[in-house]
């Protein structure tokens, strides 16, 4: 999709590709970060039929980017993300990389690097150091926190699944941190109810990691099982999520994200199925007896750093934490100390009472 959206945009210019030159690669990031993100209508209409609006637009005169009320997320704007601009950027600056060594493009890299100054003239020393220069088109990112799902509120979106294979899902997703798709690829071989294991492909490294789950989870796919037995292929090699309708088809990425939706929509939340890694990870990092270094294999990351943001408390932990001192301090002042409210009493009785040498 990067590169078709640079391709267009080069067809628009009258400008081929492999004659762009930084002014075109200029003019695209730029042209990228202020347009909006086209709109599909979804379904077909009748022949003579009034065309639906989409979906997507019918979110926007909602209010784009308002905060949900119940999970503070935004709600999708009409222009692309930040996150999507760089990304895009980044796929570009590789593909002419690419073709460079293969001398097939531009004698020049359209999108470039930054320009060499001092080096680390801006550096925070508390930070790690990495050998490397971001893009020079590359727009500059907003750090934000994982956002997590209240336990409160994970109660009453678990209540509102309508099947065992759902729970099953999150109750695995939420205790084992796994990606959705990760999860989704397991075999019935990957599975070990004995040792409270479960095997994933990992995303980046597609290398085999067993991941320990909650007893809950297990139990929910043990229901799950027995519900689907003898009407799906249950050997060491077949999937273990399926479809719950006829004809059964192992569950795809876009089907248990729907599910997701739908159990979203009874709370008026839009939380998304990475939320859960991102509970699980919240509630693993904040364990004062687990380790972060453990955490930090659970969850697959390459770099401590990454695993790190899950120690840093959320607003909600701050206000809890501050309400809570000022509930403290509030009591402090209301009773006096006891040597005060005692004043009457003769001072040997008070030091016999406390424990201290008399004067």
């Amino acid at each position: 999709m990067d590169l078709l959206r640079w391709f267009r945009f080069c067809w628009a210019v009258d400008v081929a590709w492999d004659e762009a030159t930084r002014v075109e690669a200029r003019d695209f990031c730029r042209w990228i970060q202020v347009t909006g993100k086209p709109v599909r209508p979804r379904g077909r209409s009748k022949p003579g039929a009034r065309p639906a609006a989409p979906a997507a637009a019918a979110v926007w005169r909602a209010g784009p980017g308002t905060p949900n009320a119940v999970t503070g997320k935004p709600a999708p704007a009409r222009t692309y993300a930040p996150a999507t601009v760089r990304h895009c950027e980044t796929v570009l600056r590789s593909f002419y990389e690419f073709h460079l060594e293969a001398g097939t493009g531009p004698m020049v890299n359209p999108f470039p690097l930054a320009r060499a100054g001092r080096a680390h003239a801006h550096h925070n020393p508390m930070d790690p150091y990495r050998e490397q220069r971001a893009g020079l088109f590359r727009p500059r990112l907003v750090r934000r926190l994982p956002r997590r799902i209240p336990e409160e509120k994970f109660n009453e979106l678990f209540a509102g699944l309508g099947s065992h294979r759902d729970r099953a899902l999150v109750a695995f997703w939420i205790s084992t941190g796994a990606r959705a798709s990760e999860l989704l690829g397991v075999i019935c071989s990957g599975v070990d109810p004995g040792r409270q294991l479960v095997t994933v492909v990992r995303k980046g490294s597609r290398a085999l990691q067993q991941l320990p789950a909650s007893p809950d989870a297990f139990v929910w796919w043990r229901l799950y099982q027995e519900q689907m037995f003898s009407l799906v292929p249950a050997g060491p090699d077949d999937p273990v999520w399926w479809t719950l309708r006829r004809p059964f088809r192992q569950l795809s990425y876009h089907a248990a994200r729907a599910m997701f939706v739908r159990a979203n929509a009874g709370l008026g939340a839009n939380w998304s199925l990475h939320d859960l890694r991102h509970s699980a990870s919240y509630r693993m990092g904040r364990d004062p007896q687990m380790p972060i270094t453990d955490v930090q294999a659970v969850l697959g990351h390459a770099r401590l750093s990454t695993t790190q943001i899950y120690v840093t408390p959320t607003a909600e932990d701050v206000i809890q934490s501050v309400v809570a001192h000022h509930r403290r301090q509030a009591a402090q002042k209301a009773s006096p100390p006891l040597e005060k409210a005692a004043a009457g009493y003769r001072p040997e009785t008070l030091d016999v009472l406390f424990g201290r040498e008399p004067k």
